[in-house]
């Protein structure tokens, strides 16, 4: 299954919406990790033509869990598919809440093309509050307390049987200089593969 095709064909086309170029077996797919925001060049995207923004960090943080990958293939692999919260591209510091809005039924739809997830690690702050957007149209609460990631680690959250895990961002140069947060994010990915595994 092509990823952008599916979600084209189930909600039609949106050309402000950034969706994954990508061959998924739908049925492979046991976790999903959840970026906060497309990059501004969608080459540099997860599945683009280049990768290197993204996973320039990315795959240092899968080898630091323990994970032999070199690629986004290798990454799916394992049976781990990675998408992005908000599918349009931040034009200030902070995401735009009305691309949240406008990205929200998109992740939905999304994460409903993978029938076998165990586990779904949100990957930053703008990942937990969107999935908790998600979360609340069933649970009419959040899954993920309102509270900082560290205070939130190790505990179990669970949406209906699907593990839901909060992380730290795994995108951008700054997770290479915060060591301590690389590693918190790192020994997550190293749990989320223990759990599907």
């Amino acid at each position: 299954m092509n990823v952008r095709q599916a979600l084209t064909d189930l909600k039609g086309n949106d050309p402000l919406i950034r969706l994954n170029d990508v061959e998924v077996d739908p049925a492979s797919v046991r976790a999903v990790l959840i970026n906060e925001v497309v990059p501004e060049d969608p080459r540099q995207d997860f599945y683009g033509s280049s990768g290197e923004l993204y996973l320039s960090t990315t795959l240092p943080l899968f080898q630091k869990a323990g994970l032999n990958v070199r690629s986004i293939r290798d990454i799916l692999d394992l049976g781990i598919y990675i998408t992005n919260a908000v599918k349009m591209p931040k034009t200030a510091y902070a995401v735009d809440p009305e691309n949240m809005d406008q990205s929200l039924p998109w992740l939905e739809a999304e994460l409903a093309l993978f029938p076998n997830v165990k586990v779904i690690l949100l990957m930053g702050d703008v990942a937990k509050k969107m999935y908790n957007r998600i979360a609340r149209k069933t649970l009419q609460r959040n899954v993920i307390p309102s509270l900082a990631t560290y205070k939130l680690r190790g505990t179990p959250f669970y949406h209906g049987d699907i593990r839901v895990m909060p992380s730290y961002i795994m995108t951008g140069g700054n997770i290479l200089i915060e060591k301590s947060k690389m590693q918190m994010a790192a020994e997550d990915i190293a749990e989320m593969y223990r759990l599907i595994r």
